[in-house]
């Protein structure tokens, strides 16, 4: 999917800060192709891109409005509607990673048909997808888990892939949701895959290799969300993973969405994933930990990572602030052999 560039990065009236995740992905890897960022008077957030008028936008050169933002169930209210019109009649092409489509909304559809312009619903999964067989592939994959959604899988994978490469190995970033799809130009939207397809939408997005490679596949949900573990068990047998990293977000107090419910102990989320891996992928090991710290300062982030390597006997490490070097070396030992934690053996 080629979306015409430069962005112009749509906030909206988005007062929830994990919320706009894909806009802040594309601003933080891709920020070369990013004018400015639209919000609207309420919305208190900010990428530390110019603020821009959806007018000021085109006069900078945007050529696509990217509406970055996500909600529970992925719909469009009113006056999203209103502001991708706006665009459309400023000359803008729209782009949005949200389940309701953007060509189902008739004066949308109607109006990129009038002005020739295009609307991009990344959420669109290919065609023709097969069922998987859980027959054994040929290559190296690690796969991001997490203990809930939005925890920063898609950051660790894309840390894993430059740590990789910056080894003198060769790595590919491959995108399963709607921010890394944008970031890497392709991918599978897997939570808009039919449930069926799942396991065989990753078997075909990451197809056996024999160049000695690495596959890096971004993470979805958690198996212990309510919501979205089916999504994320397909992803475990699909993916196959030689490795597994395990996700988190030690300022969260419980699960996004189900504040009620907590969440799981790390060595216990960490054993559960590598046992429903093992359906495909007997050998399966847990390879590190990234945590998202951003909520904390440097210290503080610092004696996190170190006490939950400790507890956990896996390298620890929060991807974006500190680099991936410690889970990089476990992946490329050829003598590693890290037992799974034994939470649920």
């Amino acid at each position: 999917m080629t979306i015409p560039a430069p962005f112009l990065l749509y906030l909206g009236s988005t007062t929830d800060p994990v919320a706009i995740k894909t806009s802040r992905g594309l601003a933080t890897f891709r920020r070369e192709d990013c004018v400015g960022e639209f919000r609207h008077d309420d919305c208190p957030l900010t990428l530390g891109l110019p603020r821009m008028t959806i007018a000021q936008g085109v006069a900078a050169g945007a050529r696509t409005l990217v509406l970055g933002i996500a909600n529970a169930g992925g719909t469009m209210d009113p006056q999203l509607v209103a502001d991708a019109r706006a665009a459309l009649d400023a000359g803008l092409n729209v782009a949005s990673g949200l389940h309701q489509r953007l060509r189902d909304v008739p004066e949308l559809a109607e109006l990129a048909e009038t002005r020739g312009l295009s609307l991009f619903d990344v959420r669109d999964p290919p065609a023709a997808i097969p069922v998987g067989t859980g027959s054994p592939r040929a290559g190296r994959r690690v796969l991001t888990v997490g203990t809930d959604c939005s925890v920063g899988k898609m950051y660790a994978s894309l840390a894993l892939v430059n740590g990789l490469r910056a080894r003198g190995a060769t790595a590919d970033f491959r995108a399963t949701g709607q921010t890394g799809i944008l970031i890497a130009g392709g991918g599978v939207p897997l939570d808009a895959v039919v449930a069926d397809f799942i396991s065989g939408a990753i078997e075909q997005l990451v197809p056996a290799r024999t160049d000695g490679g690495w596959d890096v596949i971004e993470g979805q949900g958690s198996l212990y969300h309510p919501s979205f573990a089916g999504v994320s068990t397909g992803l475990l047998h699909g993916a196959q993973p030689h490795a597994l990293v395990l996700c988190h977000d030690p300022a969260r107090t419980g699960i996004r969405g189900l504040p009620e419910r907590p969440l799981p102990d790390l060595a216990e989320c960490l054993a559960f994933n590598i046992q429903v891996a093992r359906l495909t992928r007997p050998d399966v090991r847990g390879a590190g930990l990234c945590l998202n710290t951003s909520a904390f300062g440097e210290d503080v982030a610092r004696d996190l990572c170190a006490e939950t390597a400790d507890r956990l006997g896996l390298p620890c490490t929060d991807p974006h602030r500190f680099g991936v070097d410690a889970i990089v070396d476990e992946l490329l030992c050829p003598e590693s052999s890290t037992p799974a934690p034994t939470a649920l053996n």
